[in-house]
This record gives C-alpha cells, structure tokens and sequence, in this order.
C-alpha cells in the first residue's frame, strides 16, 4: 500500500515537472510572439505613412494634389 502510494506521488510529480517545462516554454514563445506582433504593427503603420506621404504631393499652392487619376478623367 505505501509503495504504491509511493509510486502514485513519484508520477504526480513527474508529470507536474513536465508541465512546469512546458508551460515555460510556452510563455516564452507567447512572448516572442507578442514582441514579433508589435514589431509588425510598427512596420505597418511606417508604411501606412510612406504610402500616405506619397499618395498626395503639392503642387506648389500648398494644396496637395491626388495622383491616383490625371486631371484630364
């Protein structure tokens, strides 16, 4: 009786080990794929603006003049 209690409370914490591991290893990659997401964010918004920068440009008058169709259409 007391060497399967024995047993019983060896396996419990076996698979509580395993558990910690994996759930370090989890929150690790959890991390670097916040810290990838926000590094996406970033670059999207830089290119938000780039493409906002170069969708309008002035003519001179100080008013900015859309590119996406030539004034004769």
């Amino acid at each position: 009786m007391v060497g399967d209690v024995s047993a019983q409370l060896i396996e419990l914490q076996s698979q509580f080990a395993f558990q910690e591991d994996l759930l370090a290893a989890l929150n690790e990659r959890v991390v670097a794929q916040d810290r990838e997401l926000q590094n996406m964010r970033n670059a999207i918004t830089q290119l938000s603006e780039q493409i906002r920068q170069q969708s309008t440009v002035s003519d001179g008058t100080g008013q900015s003049v859309d590119m996406d169709r030539p004034p004769h259409y």
